[in-house]
């Protein structure tokens, strides 16, 4: 089996290392191509105006100058070209994909567009709700066997599939449950006004 990973935290992510590993229980045969730079929020932006360029920073592992869209395209329809891959895994984001924050995330683009492309897709996230500690942990003991019965399974090939992963360990995460998307009760995303060194008004989106 061929796994291609892609993610929107950039190719230096501790995400996407993790997810390397998970994939690398799955497979001998895994490939990364990633955003050479963090793309979070980008949805699926796909580059048109500017030039893309690939480089190739270890075997079977590149960074792309755009977007996730960007990553998967160019992985599927040009350098896998000729054995594509089997299986597409995004992520592991750096927080959680939940109700409308799937229409801005990039780590849902990536698996959106691997669908798009007929590959069965997956993203994979990490919910953080503290700043003292991230528990990569979690997905890499858990997230080997809930794909192992995925891909067994199956499942239809207009479906992406968006995994989320709690913020605590292991050992005290629950059985697995299934769910559909849902909405904020009321969306955190405000915009706070800032000055660079030269006096400059910017703008700069976070979340509550």
């Amino acid at each position: 089996m061929r796994i291609l990973v892609s993610n929107d935290d950039g190719i230096h992510a501790e995400g996407l290392d993790v997810l390397e590993e998970i994939a690398r229980d799955l497979s001998d045969d895994v490939w990364t191509v990633a955003p050479e730079t963090d793309q979070s929020g980008v949805s699926r932006s796909l580059t048109l105006s500017d030039p893309l360029r690939l480089r190739k920073v270890s075997h079977q592992r590149y960074a792309v100058s755009g977007t996730p869209t960007d990553c998967v395209q160019i992985a599927v329809t040009h350098l896998l070209a000729e054995k594509k891959p089997d299986l597409v895994l995004s992520g592991i984001n750096n927080g959680q994909n939940l109700a409308e924050d799937l229409t801005f995330s990039g780590t849902i683009a990536a698996a959106l567009q691997g669908m798009t492309l007929g590959l069965p897709s997956v993203a994979l996230s990490l919910s953080r709700f503290s700043r003292d500690k991230v528990h990569w942990q979690t997905p890499r003991e858990l997230a080997p066997d809930i794909l192992r019965k995925l891909i067994a399974k199956g499942w239809p090939d207009h479906i992406a599939l968006n995994i989320n992963f709690p913020d605590k360990p292991p050992q005290e995460c629950g059985p697995v449950q299934i769910t559909r998307q849902g909405m904020r009760d009321q969306l955190s995303l405000y915009a706070e006004e800032r000055e660079d060194l030269r006096g400059r008004r910017y703008y700069w989106f976070g979340f509550s």
